[in-house]
């Protein structure tokens, strides 16, 4: 895998604030637009690298994590990140489909709906149904940032539910039916994060292995943490059913005892 760095992509350097990340990512957004770049194979993977950087650095989170790898392994953080980091966790939460449509309202190009549903994207996918005189259309972007099934370019449809009893009925419903299955968030992680209580007095990065997923995250130790909290890390739980939004990963602190602590309790069984 290629070294990329996520700053040079945007052209910006390691101290730029959120609004100078998103001023430059419109500059080139409009720039590399495939309506002003018709059939040119270097602006579309230029545009592709940019929505990239610009996911990753618009996160403050994902941000840190890179900075973090940046620190450690140089010129290689970008192969370590992409290693940790499939395409729907990077693409997870980001507001790429706002911006895209402030570009469409302002300079009469297409949305993203548009441009993802006729690139055949693999996050995007359009049914239709026709079943004992039901029939409808519809269009899904699963990618993780894209409008929520059943939201069209114009208004806002109300949604179905998702959650709890009524949610389960109604996609087997929807199933039975139309033989699609509805998307459904992934369930979350439970797991236990040990520290030493210097890290968890002085708080600050913390690499932990996220044995569900294979891969190691950076998480944020908030200092003076204790022992039986819980650390919450959106979109790091089970993937959803046709790959929409995951679940969270929970994390609950075990401080491991110092020696003096271990020798106590040791002692306290004897005293009994």
């Amino acid at each position: 895998m290629e070294n990329r760095d996520y700053y040079e992509i945007l052209g910006i350097d390691e101290s730029a604030d959120s609004d100078r990340i998103k001023d430059c990512y419109r500059k080139l957004a409009l720039k590399y637009h495939p309506d002003r770049n018709d059939g040119n194979a270097e602006a579309a993977e230029k545009m592709k690298a940019i929505n990239e950087a610009y996911a990753v650095l618009s996160n403050p989170q994902k941000r840190e994590e890179y900075d973090t790898l940046k620190q450690r392994y140089g010129s290689s953080a970008y192969n370590h990140f992409r290693h940790n980091y499939s395409e729907q966790d990077i693409f997870s939460g980001s507001d790429i489909n706002k911006i895209f449509e402030e570009l469409a309202q302002s300079f009469g190009l297409r949305g993203f709906d548009e441009i993802f549903k006729d690139a055949g994207s693999k996050g995007a996918r359009t049914f239709h149904f026709n079943s004992r005189g039901v029939t409808g259309r519809g269009y899904i972007f699963t990618g993780g940032f894209g409008r929520k099934a059943g939201q069209g370019r114009r208004g806002t449809p109300r949604q179905l539910p998702q959650n709890g009893i009524l949610g389960k009925l109604t996609r087997y419903a929807f199933k039975r039916l139309s033989g699609i299955e509805l998307p459904e968030r992934g369930k979350d992680i439970v797991d236990i994060i040990r520290l030493t209580p210097q890290m968890a007095w002085a708080g600050g990065p913390h690499e932990y292995t996220h044995w569900r997923r294979d891969k190691k995250i950076i998480v944020k130790i908030p200092p003076g943490i204790r022992d039986g909290q819980k650390i919450r890390i959106a979109g790091q739980g089970e993937l959803g059913n046709t790959g929409t939004g995951a679940g969270d990963l929970y994390l609950k602190v075990h401080i491991k005892k110092t020696l003096s602590q271990e020798i106590g309790a040791l002692l306290s069984k004897f005293i009994r």
